[in-house]
């Protein structure tokens, strides 16, 4: 296996609502390698977003679980249900694109790009978002890599959910993080769409970044990622090739809606690698320029 880019060690959360309590995460372990490109699955309330908000740092699991603790990349993100106080590049380093795109609306698609600098500019800059011109064709050059240049200009409210989505990974791109985090990307996406935006996520992992994706999508999972963790109820009940994946356990993971999930394997035998939709360099001179 590749070096560990990912360590979580015996996660417990649960979630309080009234006299009632909601287990998200049971005891949960799980090691993620350098490079690799993983699909989440499960059924909705399974915890896949709760997991990769924990790996974020966004949340703390449950103070008092035994020996409870996540590292990335060999930085403690928490431990004992508190989160680290990390280092600055540390949060840089790992970027979240999420199922409601997380863009600003009445920001410029170029500003919204450079806004991923945050975590790599001065404090006294980003506040004010004085972006260098530098850090700009960086940006571009991202948004030209997802097909978005000619919208750098307008508002991110004037965007359909399938561009707005392509703009949200730009700007992972020009962060320049080594853990990518997509939280449901393509759930509110037309087919075309997601598959653009699966394409952009593997073109990402092509380029070294380790991406942790969840998905309703098993079909998607196939074609894109080499490796599926399945969960319910808070456990992991497979860890595996994508390819090993059955029918069978599909049925025991959705229940009744099973049917819908249901691998479609003339789709799946194609080669994902003849679906890149760009041969343009991740690193040129733009990208080594920001800092």
């Amino acid at each position: 296996m590749a070096p560990v880019s990912i360590s979580i060690d015996r996660i417990h959360k649960t979630f309080k609502r009234g006299n009632e309590s909601n287990l998200a995460l049971n005891n949960l372990s799980l090691e993620v390698g350098h490079g690799e490109m993983i699909a989440l699955i499960g059924a909705s309330g399974s915890g896949k977003s709760t997991l990769l908000r924990h790996v974020a740092g966004l949340i703390p699991a449950d103070k008092g679980s035994t020996g409870g603790s996540i590292t990335v990349d060999d930085n403690l993100i928490q431990k004992h249900g508190r989160i680290h106080k990390r280092k600055r590049n540390a949060r840089a380093d790992t970027a979240f694109i999420f199922q409601q795109f997380n863009l600003v609306n009445r920001l410029s698609v170029l500003t919204n790009v450079c806004l991923g600098l945050l975590g790599r500019i001065p404090p006294s800059r980003g506040s004010l978002m004085m972006f260098t011109r530098a850090e700009k064709m960086a940006a571009m050059e991202a948004l030209d890599h997802v097909g978005m240049e000619r919208f750098a200009g307008q508002r991110a409210s004037t965007l359909s959910g399938g561009q707005q989505q392509r703009v949200a990974i730009a700007r992972a791109l020009v962060q320049k993080a080594r853990l990518v985090l997509a939280d449901e990307p393509i759930a509110s996406l037309d087919p075309a769409s997601s598959k653009k935006v699966m394409q952009h996520l593997s073109d990402l992992n092509k380029a070294g970044k380790t991406v942790l994706v969840s998905l309703h999508q098993v079909n998607y999972a196939l074609r894109y990622c080499t490796r599926t963790i399945a969960m319910r109820d808070g456990e992991l009940v497979f860890d595996g090739p994508s390819n090993t994946l059955t029918n069978e356990l599909l049925a025991d993971l959705y229940g009744d809606d099973s049917e819908e999930f249901f691998i479609d394997h003339k789709i799946n035998d194609s080669n994902s690698e003849s679906e890149v939709t760009t041969d343009k360099p991740f690193l040129t001179e733009a990208f080594a320029n920001v800092s």
